[in-house]
C-alpha cells in the first residue's frame, strides 16, 4: 500500500528491471532504467498501484481513490500505445497488490488472491488467504517456475508458496518468529528471501525442497527492511541486496559449494550457509542510499562476470543496482566485486524524478 507521506505514492520495476514506473498525485510516468530517459507519462490522477508486463504497451493499474473515477476497488488494464483502458476488473474492497506474466494476472486483496488467465480474463482459482493489511506478496514471472509467494500467518513469519501455472498450493515456509515484512522470488522461482519485522535476520530458502539454504544478519539493530532483490540469474542468483529504513543498503554473496544430496547439476549446487555476516569484510553496505526512514526499493539489474584475464584475476564481477527512494530520487550503482568478495561502491547516476526537466547526472 501506499504511503500518502511520500510525493510518490508507488514505485515498481517490470519482470526484467529494464524499466521502472512511479505514480504520484498527478498521474505516472514510465522510465527506462539503463538511460533514466521518460518513455511515457500520463497525467489523470492519483495511483498507488502501476505495474508493467515486461516492455509491452500492457499497464494494470489501481487509483487511489482520490478521484471517484479512480477507485481502489477497480483494477484497470490499460494501453500505452491508445491511451485508453482495455478492460476494468471491480472487486468489493481494495486491491492491495498486482502481478503479471506472459500467461497469468494476480490480483490480491486483504484476505483473497484471485488468479486470471491474461488473456482471456477468465478467473482460473480464489485463495483464501490470512489477512494481508500491507498486500505482501512475491513473484517469479518464470513460465517454469512461477510461484507466489504470501504471507500463511499474522503472528510468525510463515510463508504460504503456490503454484501460479499449475493452480495448486507448493508448501508452507516457517521463515521467521516474527511476522513478515519484506520478500521476494528469484526470477526463476529457485530460492525465496524473507525478512521479518525484527529486520535483523534475511533468509533464503530453496522452493523446491523448503528447506533454508542461506542466512545472514543484516545488522545489529532491529530495522524495517523495505525491500529485497535477487541478481538475475539462470541457476543459483549470486547476489541479494537489501534496503532499510535505517537508510542502508546491504548487499550480500551467495557462495556456492557442492552438496552431496544430489547426483543433478542443479541438485549438486547449494548455497552455503553463513550464520554471522557481523565482520566488516561480510558486511558492505552502502549507508546513504537513502536518508534515514524514508522508503526505498532496490532491484539488482545486472550481474556481469569479468572475463578479460587483465582485469580477473582481480575483479571478480561487477553489479548494476539501481535504488528509487519515496522522496523521488533515482540512483544507479555500480558495484564492483573482487576476488577477496571485498566490495566498492561508486555512483553512475542519479536524478530528480519528480522535476519536468530532470536529466541523469
Amino acid at each position: 500500500m501506499a504511503n500518502h507521506s511520500y510525493p510518490i505514492l508507488c514505485a515498481s520495476f517490470n519482470q526484467d528491471f529494464s524499466l521502472f514506473a512511479i505514480a504520484t498525485r498527478d498521474g505516472f510516468k514510465i522510465f527506462d532504467s539503463s538511460t533514466g530517459r521518460l518513455c511515457y507519462e500520463q497525467a489523470i490522477g492519483a495511483f498507488t498501484i502501476v505495474e508493467m508486463l515486461f516492455s509491452s504497451s500492457l499497464l494494470a493499474i489501481v487509483g487511489a481513490g482520490e478521484q471517484p473515477s479512480l477507485s481502489p476497488r477497480r483494477l484497470c488494464l490499460f494501453n500505452t500505445t491508445t491511451g485508453h483502458p482495455l478492460r476494468e476488473l471491480n472487486f468489493l474492497t481494495s486491491i492491495l497488490a498486482v502481478r503479471m506474466n506472459r500467461k497469468r494476472l494476480v490480483v490480491l486483496l486483504q484476505e483473497k488472491t484471485y488468479v486470471y488467465d491474461i488473456n482471456s480474463l477468465t478467473i482460473l482459482d480464489t485463495i483464501d488467504t490470512a489477512p494481508n493489511l500491507k498486500g505482501l506478496c512475491a513473484f517469479s514471472p518464470s513460465l517454469d517456475g512461477c510461484f507466489l509467494a504470501l504471507p500463511a500467518c499474522t503472528t510468525r513469519g510463515s510463508v504460504l508458496l503456490y503454484n501460479v501455472m499449475e493452480l495448486q498450493s507448493h508448501c508452507e515456509i516457517d521463515a521467521h518468529r516474527a511476522p513478515l515484512v519484506a520478500m521476494v522470488l528469484s526470477s526463476n522461482g529457485m530460492y525465496i528471501a524473507t525478512a521479518s519485522e525484527q529486520g535483523t535476520i534475511i533468509r533464503v530458502h530453496s522452493v523446491s525442497e523448503a528447506t533454508k539454504s542461506y542466512s545472514f544478519r543484516r545488522g545489529t539493530y532491529p530495522s524495517t527492511i523495505f525491500s529485497l532483490s535477487f541478481g538475475p540469474s539462470m541457476e543459483i542468483p549470486e547476489i541479494l541486496v537489501a534496503t532499510s529504513s535505517s537508510g542502508q543498503s546491504s548487499p550480500q554473496k551467495l557462495k556456492k559449494k557442492r552438496s552431496r544430496r544430489s547426483n543433478s547439476f542443479l541438485g549438486s549446487m547449494m548455497l552455503e550457509s553463513v550464520t554471522d555476516a557481523l565482520d566488516p569484510a561480510h558486511h558492505n553496505v552502502l549507508h546513504n542510499a537513502a536518508p534515514a526512514g524514508v522508503k526505498s526499493y532496490a532491484v539488482i539489474r545486472k550481474v556481469d562476470k569479468i572475463t578479460d584475464p587483465s582485469i580477473s584475476e582481480t575483479l571478480a564481477c561487477r553489479v548494476a543496482i539501481s535504488i528509487l527512494t519515496y522522496n523521488g530520487y533515482f540512483q544507479d550503482y555500480i558495484l564492483s566485486i573482487n576476488n577477496q568478495d571485498e566490495f566498492l561502491w561508486s555512483l553512475a547516476r542519479g536524478f530528480n524524478l519528480l522535476l519536468d526537466d530532470a536529466i541523469c547526472s
